[in-house]
């Protein structure tokens, strides 16, 4: 029983690309192909290139926030969580992975600067909690200017918004109270055996700066109460992050034609995120994604075909930035040697 549990979680990413592609198949030729082409051709190259470059700042910002998670406890430079923070994108959005895959590259590309394993996995994992706690922040706020719009609809899916978001309160205090009450020492060989895997040692994995530290400790670091100020930082860029995604839509729904309030593009963003992130197993929330568009969009009389459009500009950006991220991961990967530092390379 434990082998095929192990081989589903294995295949769930494989399954949910293919679940999400025919979803998304079914969506576009149930739906009127030439209208989606032609409001996705209103878009325009401008229009795209604006999306692109909304998309661009919203990466950076999230960068940075992950920057803040360590900054007192490393030495790396805000350059390098700004490049790892594209690489994790482009594999969340490009790869057949479930959207947690790029995190788990980004921390072992984290201790090629020199992180300890330990610590690395530390701010992966407070900075997943930090980017669902503003995004349930930035749903909340979503479903409560969606309260006010007019129609049983609306107010159907704002109750029901509001049920996930309970549920998705408790999960995140049970996956702070993982990080805060010790739980983390139940998994702390596996960190451990990852950090070793890593730097190419068979020796205990070592944090920046030559001690010995184990998972436990280090998020007891990054969660110590004397860096509060630094992680409101990281908090307040992610929930920016979250707002500024929300400039996305209005571009493409200007370029298209279709006016829209800045109520509608936030409630639009919020519950199309949410919506997205509920679909984890299912990679970049193919299908779902412009299911979620359909379904809140009609809220606002804008149709289906416009609303594909609309997923689909915002996937534009998914390939433009997470090619090259892509790419530089893999330069990173065969550049290894020269980003160690001396030690760890000698022994990769």
């Amino acid at each position: 029983m434990a082998r095929f549990g192990r081989a589903l979680l294995r295949r769930m990413p494989l399954v949910g690309t293919v679940l999400g592609l025919a979803l998304g198949v079914w969506l576009i030729v149930t739906n009127d192909v030439a209208a989606i082409g032609s409001a996705f051709g209103r878009i325009g190259l401008l229009g795209l290139a604006g999306v692109v470059l909304v998309r661009f700042g919203v990466i950076l910002l999230c960068g940075l926030a992950w920057a803040r998670i360590l900054d007192g406890l490393s030495a790396i430079e805000t350059a390098a969580f700004l490049i790892l923070r594209f690489v994790r994108e482009g594999i969340n959005v490009l790869l057949p992975v479930a959207s947690v895959g790029g995190e788990v590259v980004g921390g072992r590309l984290l201790t090629f600067w020199g992180v300890g394993g330990a610590l690395a996995a530390a701010s992966i994992l407070a900075d997943m909690l930090i980017q669902v706690a503003t995004e349930i922040a930035f749903t909340l706020f979503g479903v409560l200017l969606l309260l006010q719009v007019e129609g049983e609809a609306a107010a159907s899916l704002a109750r029901f918004a509001l049920q996930a978001l309970g549920v998705a309160v408790v999960l995140l205090a049970a996956f702070f109270a993982f990080q805060r009450l010790g739980a983390a020492k139940l998994v702390e060989r596996g960190f451990a055996a990852l950090g070793r895997q890593v730097a190419g040692t068979t020796t205990p994995d070592r944090a920046a700066g030559g001690s010995g530290l184990g998972v436990q400790p280090a998020l007891d670091a990054v969660w110590d109460r004397g860096r509060r100020g630094r992680l409101a930082q990281g908090f307040l860029l992610h929930l920016a992050a979250w707002g500024l995604g929300a400039a996305e839509i209005w571009i493409a729904l200007t370029c298209i034609g279709v006016a829209v309030t800045v109520t509608e593009v936030i409630v639009l963003e919020s519950l199309s995120q949410a919506i997205k992130s509920a679909a984890f197993p299912v990679p970049s929330g193919l299908g779902v994604q412009e299911g979620g568009f359909v379904v809140v969009g009609a809220l606002f009389g804008i149709d289906a075909g416009t609303a594909i459009a609309l997923s689909l500009a915002k996937r534009v950006p998914d390939v433009v930035l997470g090619l090259p991220s892509l790419i530089a991961w893999q330069m990173l990967e065969a550049r290894r040697a020269t980003i160690l530092p001396p030690s760890q390379a000698e022994n990769s």
